[in-house]
């Protein structure tokens, strides 16, 4: 490919091409940061009700670090409504992803009221999309390469994807810019289910990245409690693209099995993102790798586009799988930082209740013990049968009353409860969560039947 051109302002005629003011589709291009926040800033504008763009931070290099909310609360969470984020672009060389989520929101906002599915999602679920975590990386790639360029890295030279805190190990680098915008993202959303996009492989990967014996690694492997639900998350996307799920794309990779793996089978690494996702943000993520080049040509774009385009909803659809409800006291006041998980499956950072007193847990079908915890008093112990929840857009609801007042100081704590250290220095063994799960062999054999 020739030399790029970014970054410099687009003439308003252009833009209107480019973004869709003129009631064009969105090209199948690559689009520069002053592109993408045009684009951005159009949808927002034809759609006001549904969407929301702010910023999260600045890069190193101080360029905004846009997310767009859709939904029908996009401005606010609101009680029962669970919180999905994609983020892509973290590696600024691979590209594929970026320009995906800009044509997934094209499709949601233009499918709204048309394709019930569409609607019944947004009327559901709140959406956030960052199309790119890394714009500094990418606006910087002069001579785009399928295997590696400069643009990997952020403004200060450094790998986003082994920048965060470490549940395994000490992780000496310096948090850069756009991984504190994202912690703190995390910190001030409820998020439920993530999946962060990259490029250079055709697979969809779990948790965990990194490990130690605890959780595997002498079997090759880093489970986490909920490995079933792990795998089934990957198996949901990776069913929907039959490249990804034939396993085999990539002649400089291995073969994985369903289109699915472990992170850290695959190869392991120290501070990634959807190990912090899920230790410190009680949220789900997994990686999604789109593309054996990690920056193709343009016109291959549609081409990806339509491998993706169902895998990109389909899995959206699963942060409604499992449980969500309320924890109250006895006037019906909510109560937040009450530790609520499945017993026989509890984190190692517990799963807590939110501000407003809620939680999420994403569970496959079947039966379980939920366990709902206030230090200092009894449990509440609640027997619960989940079913196929995604199809119903909405997770099964079970809330918890307990029997005394709160005091005031205890429902608005804010503290931080688990400490961003290498928190499985010392921890027990999960093996009990890790034995085989014949449901989940069940639902992939459903799956591949439904599909």
């Amino acid at each position: 490919m020739g030399r790029l051109s970014r970054g410099r302002p687009l003439p308003a005629v252009l833009l209107c091409g480019l973004c869709g003011l003129c009631g064009a589709a969105l090209n199948f291009t690559y689009h520069g940061q002053a592109e993408l926040e045009g684009f951005l800033r159009a949808v927002t504008r034809e759609h006001p009700a549904l969407t929301h763009l702010h910023s999260i931070g600045k890069s190193a290099a101080g360029r905004n670090l846009w997310v767009l909310v859709l939904g029908r609360f996009p401005t606010k969470h609101t009680v029962g409504i669970p919180e999905f984020k994609y983020v892509a672009n973290m590696h600024g060389d691979e590209t594929v992803g970026r320009e995906l989520l800009l044509h997934l929101i094209d499709h949601l906002v233009s499918n709204d009221g048309r394709d019930p599915i569409i609607t019944r999602m947004l009327d559901t679920t709140r959406i956030h999309i960052m199309p790119s975590m890394n714009p500094d990386g990418f606006e910087s790639i002069t001579e785009p390469d399928c295997y590696y360029s400069e643009g990997r890295y952020n403004g200060n030279s450094f790998d986003l994807n082994r920048n965060f805190p470490d549940a395994f190990e000490n992780n000496s680098d310096i948090i850069q810019p756009e991984t504190r915008a994202v912690m703190n993202w995390m910190k001030s959303e409820s998020f439920v289910l993530s999946a962060n996009l990259h490029g250079g492989a055709v697979v969809a990967s779990y948790p965990f990245d990194n490990g130690n014996e605890k959780t595997g690694i002498l079997q090759g492997h880093s489970l986490t409690p909920d490995n079933d639900v792990f795998e089934y998350l990957a198996y949901v996307y990776a069913s929907k693209n039959s490249k990804m799920q034939k396993g085999n794309q990539c002649k400089n990779n291995k073969s994985f099995n369903n289109g699915i793996t472990n992170g850290y089978n695959w190869y392991p690494l120290q501070g990634g993102m959807q190990d912090y996702n899920y230790i410190w943000a009680q949220c789900f993520e997994i990686t999604l790798e789109l593309s054996c080049c990690k920056y193709p040509s343009m016109k291959q774009l549609p081409s990806y586009w339509k491998d993706n385009k169902d895998s990109l909803i389909e899995y959206i659809k699963q942060v409604h799988l499992g449980v969500k409800g309320q924890v109250f006291d006895q006037s019906k006041s909510p109560i937040p930082n009450v530790i609520v998980e499945v017993q026989g499956r509890n984190h190692i950072c517990p799963y807590r209740t939110n501000r407003y007193g809620e939680y999420y847990l994403l569970l496959l079908p079947g039966s379980y013990v939920i366990n709902a915890t206030i230090p200092g008093h009894n449990s509440m112990l609640r027997k619960v049968n989940i079913s196929d929840s995604p199809r119903n857009f909405s997770a099964l609801k079970v809330d918890f009353d307990f029997p005394f007042p709160m005091k005031p100081a205890s429902k608005t704590t804010d503290e931080t409860f688990c400490p961003e250290i290498p928190l499985y220095m010392n921890f027990k063994s999960h093996a009990e969560a890790l034995k085989p799960c014949l449901l989940f062999l069940f639902l992939l054999t459903l799956l591949t039947i439904t599909f």
